[in-house]
């Protein structure tokens, strides 16, 4: 295993996989629910908590109690299913640590349901009706009280932390003049827009595409060691451009719209068509991919959240035909380290609002 350095700044690929399906092990081209750590300093920043977070944080040497903040970018359960066990289980190894806090930003309540697509006119009555669309301080807050008989038995009879102090959702408020709306305006044009600082780092996010989900974010994250940048899941988005222009290193999403379809043979023609359209109108080939991290002129692109996770290697190869940089396509656990020349001038002093782990 190794080493954390003390320095510097690096991402690690907990996990690369796109989508909410439970996968069977056993297959060496098998990847974990999508999942990425920003490691500055040996802080470590976690954008979202796909599949198998915590066992690929274990293996990578990171601790929980190494997490400075939670990142989601989107209510999508493929990237928020594993949040529970980050907290619950994660939460014990705070002993000792009463007074730190870990923040878990997101989207906010989406206020209205999508439109509903492919339902020959009618609507499906709404899955808890009372409160439809929660938003991450929500998520939070009912998956902690979910496990109040555990969380109290733990702390009164082995004094274990009160983790519902130390994870603190947070919705991320959109400024009032983007003119955002989930359904009429989930992607106007805008500039990025800051949602977190510390004495590591800077945190910039901007909307993007991912119908019907709004708001759906993308977030870039600038230290003095570099910048990157981590799409959320997205068709093609200006607003991502410019969220990742000159960035070091962009982590963008790619689907193969070919094996995917293959994988509904045996759908009725309208699931097809409903869940085909769903993927043309939300997510980003490998070859659009490419034209956007060279629009934004980013060093270096890594493709993760893959679409299906085990459509051909070469697959994924296309995005160089659009992109004459580096191209990665990285495993699980893989780590990717920005390069020395990357180093950028001291960032300001964090706001106190927000306190980083320390080490």
């Amino acid at each position: 295993m190794e080493p954390n350095p003390s320095r510097g700044m690096r991402v690690v690929t907990l996990g690369t996989a796109g989508g909410p399906m439970l996968r069977p092990g056993g297959d060496p081209r098998h990847r974990s629910g999508i999942a990425t750590a920003v490691i500055v300093d040996a802080a470590v920043y976690l954008v979202d908590c796909g599949h198998g977070v915590g066992v690929r944080m274990a293996e990578a040497g990171l601790r929980p109690s190494d997490l400075a903040g939670i990142f989601i970018t989107h209510h999508h359960s493929d990237h928020t299913i594993d949040l529970n066990s980050v907290m619950v289980l994660g939460g014990l190894a705070f002993r000792g640590q009463a007074e730190r806090t870990v923040p878990v930003l997101g989207p906010g309540r989406r206020g209205v349901l999508p439109p509903a697509i492919g339902h020959d006119g009618t609507e499906p009555a709404p899955i808890f009706p009372d409160a439809p669309t929660p938003g991450t301080a929500d998520l939070v807050d009912m998956l902690l009280r979910a496990h109040a008989t555990d969380l109290n038995d733990r702390r009164r009879d082995s004094r274990a932390p009160d983790i519902s102090r130390i994870f603190r959702g947070e919705d991320i408020v959109i400024p009032p003049h983007v003119g955002f709306h989930p359904n009429q305006a989930n992607h106007p044009v805008m500039d990025p827009f800051p949602v977190y600082a510390d004495e590591r780092v800077t945190v910039t996010a901007a909307l993007v595409q991912h119908q019907p989900v709004a708001p759906a974010f993308a977030f870039r994250f600038d230290s003095a060691h570099g910048s990157v940048t981590v799409s959320g899941d997205t068709a093609p988005s200006e607003n991502l451009v410019r969220l990742a222009a000159g960035c070091d290193l962009l982590l963008h999403e790619a689907i193969d719209l070919t094996s995917v379809a293959a994988g509904y043979r045996h759908s009725t023609p309208q699931d097809l068509a409903a869940s085909m359209g769903h993927h043309r109108r939300a997510h980003t080939t490998p070859e659009d991919a490419g034209r956007i991290a060279t629009a934004a002129g980013v060093r270096t692109l890594a493709l993760h959240h893959l679409v299906p996770a085990d459509a051909p290697a070469g697959t994924w190869q296309r995005a160089a035909a659009t992109f004459a940089g580096e191209l990665r396509v990285p495993a699980d656990g893989e780590t990717i380290a920005l390069s020395p020349h990357s180093i950028r001038p001291p960032l300001r002093t964090a706001p106190a609002s927000h306190e980083a782990p320390g080490h």
